[in-house]
């Protein structure tokens, strides 16, 4: 028999992992299954065996990849926050670049809010479950801390150009805006079911695109509404 009588034409051998590339696999697979429990329970109602038992291998291992729960609750934050962060810089930057000297208030929140809001309606469960992990973290003590660290160089932007579009609002009326414009957004990507039953139905919590389409408005009329008494801005 010839030599290659009994080879399969068309299929390669399959290439074995690498050690570095089985290390990403598996944290990878922590991580989603840390940010679903988190997302849920919070810091303090997970355990490392939970995260285990969601991968499906022995709770030691994890302590290969994390040394403790905080070290991976840190981790999870860490990972997409870099992504929303930057993508929500660059889209504050190209805005600034593009009105120049005439920045709108609402203009300025719909680069900040929109470019987050597509990222959660377009990245999939797992980012809808950072964004309720978020949401969450938001209102303790510590996960204040993670937002103040990884947030505040791209909310500090967006404050700029608000201060731009209204030169004659006082500067703390114009942090009280942002911080009701935070509330709305932490709470809509909580995705609690609230405003679908509150509204029979007429709303619904996943529905990004219907937030999208009102937020930065309402908020712009807001933020014109507490500055009018010093002279407003360029709202519109």
């Amino acid at each position: 028999m010839p030599k290659d009588a009994t080879s399969r034409p068309g299929r390669a051998s399959k290439k074995r992992p690498t050690k570095a590339e089985q290390r990403a696999e598996m944290t990878g697979q922590i991580l989603d299954a840390a940010e679903h429990l988190f997302s849920r329970h919070g810091l303090h109602g997970v355990t490392l065996k939970d995260v285990a038992h969601r991968v499906g291998v022995h709770h030691t291992l994890l302590n290969y990849y994390f040394t403790d729960k905080k070290t991976l609750f840190d981790a999870v934050i860490a990972r997409r926050a870099e992504v929303t962060s930057g993508l929500r810089m660059k889209a504050l930057d190209e805005y600034a670049a593009a009105s120049g000297d005439t920045p709108t208030v609402e203009g300025a929140l719909h680069a900040f809010l929109d470019t987050d809001l597509d990222l959660y309606n377009q990245g999939g469960e797992n980012w809808k479950n950072y964004g309720a992990l978020s949401a969450l973290a938001s209102n303790t003590p510590y996960g204040a801390e993670l937002m103040d660290q990884h947030f505040d160089p791209v909310v500090l932007r967006l404050i700029e150009l608000l201060k731009k579009a209204t030169p004659d609002c006082a500067e703390e009326d114009i942090f009280w805006g942002y911080h009701f414009v935070t509330g709305a957004l932490m709470l809509t990507l909580a995705r609690t079911g609230r405003i679908d039953r509150l509204s029979g139905g007429l709303c619904n919590s996943d529905d990004y695109e219907a937030v999208k389409a009102r937020m930065a408005t309402f908020m712009a009329a807001g933020f014109k509404a507490i500055c009018k008494q010093r002279g407003g801005g360029r709202a519109d």
